[in-house]
């Protein structure tokens, strides 16, 4: 069972980001303050949710939160400043955009940056505590939503079903007909691809 707060008595929002591994399109991020008596036993790690589960407890999070917000990172701003900052950035943009102020951040993983508010990373974060698993659930529906209208401009590349990430058929896709400006030229978009790029 997720726990429900990481830092008692203070209000507290929950962080995670979706897209990180993907070839194509931006990183997402949502952050969601959970009442103190929240409770749902669906609730978990997006990763371990049915699509028809993850996007239930959309409507269940953004109906019962105290606040949530989603915001993301380019395919430009990820080639620019590398993957590991844009996914900090996008979890930063979206504490920004909450309409209650928190003052405590849990953060899923392990990498954070200094920010105006005091944070602790949570490694399996998402599945510990129910605000990161809220957070999760956001960025991965949201995302997927931006992927599936992207897929309607470049359907050969099947971003309705990969999402993005590096599966065989967007693989080779890529090598048909090149990549696309929603593909992370700083990736290796094809296996043997060699990049040289410091990140």
């Amino acid at each position: 069972m997720l726990k429900p707060f990481h830092t008692p008595d203070v209000i507290e929002a929950g962080c995670d980001e979706a897209g990180r591994g993907c070839l194509a399109g931006p990183v997402f991020a949502a952050a969601v303050i959970l009442p103190p008596d929240f409770h749902n036993d669906v609730l978990n790690d997006s990763k371990q949710l049915t699509e028809h589960q993850r996007y239930a407890l959309r409507e269940v999070i953004k109906r019962e939160a105290v606040a949530w917000a989603v915001a993301e990172c380019s395919p430009a701003e990820i080639d620019k400043l590398n993957i590991l900052r844009c996914s900090i950035l996008a979890m930063q943009r979206a504490v920004e955009k909450l309409s209650t102020r928190p003052q405590h951040l849990i953060i899923d993983g392990n990498r954070w940056l200094p920010f105006a508010i005091p944070a602790d990373t949570v490694v399996k974060g998402d599945a510990t505590y129910m605000s990161i698993a809220a957070a999760s659930i956001l960025a991965k529906t949201y995302r997927d939503d931006r992927m599936k209208a992207l897929a309607l401009d470049y359907p050969q590349y099947g971003w309705d079903k990969n999402m993005g990430y590096p599966a065989k058929a967007h693989r080779e896709a890529i090598r048909l007909y090149g990549p696309t400006p929603h593909h992370r030229m700083t990736f290796r978009l094809l296996p043997e691809q060699q990049l040289t790029l410091d990140f």
